[in-house]
């Protein structure tokens, strides 16, 4: 049966967007697509984050979501965070478009992201290459310019 998530991101500036999530079975990869406004042109982190608390705006969604207990890494890197999904890019017209499938999140299970916050931030993402303790936690990627929690969709 498929799972389908949605998550609708909101900050404090003019970036928001709408990012959705499906899955075709437990044991498929996630598919994420959507829409992203209002980002300089460029790189952003993107990164889900352990709660689904937004009362004191992005910054209570905590950490990156991080079960295993692992140094930050990219999404295609063998150590990372379960919410390591790397960057998006944003272009002139200050749009990123969301086309990213990843394996190690789920919308079931252990890795579950259901009920956690999708967050976007205002630098890229170095991967947890940048060669110090910031990079292996966050990977550099600077402020929360918005964020949403991930809910469960039709």
């Amino acid at each position: 049966m498929v799972q389908k998530a949605v998550c609708v991101l909101k900050g404090a500036g003019e970036t928001s967007g709408t990012v959705l999530f499906e899955q075709e079975s437990d044991s498929s990869p996630v598919k994420l697509t959507g829409e992203i406004v209002g980002l300089t042109p460029g790189e952003h982190g993107f990164h889900v984050h352990t709660f689904g608390d937004n009362t004191n705006g992005c910054i209570s969604a905590g950490p990156h979501f991080n079960p295993l207990k692992t140094n930050h890494g990219g999404p295609n890197d063998a150590e990372r965070h379960v919410g390591d999904l790397g960057n998006v890019t944003a272009d002139a017209n200050r749009v990123a478009k969301i086309n990213i499938t990843d394996s190690v999140i789920s919308l079931t299970g252990p890795n579950s992201i259901i009920g956690r916050t999708m967050v976007i931030h205002e630098k890229k993402d170095d991967l947890g290459k940048g060669g110090n303790e910031e990079s292996l936690k966050t990977g550099n990627a600077g402020g929360r310019l918005a964020c949403g929690v991930i809910g469960i969709a039709q």
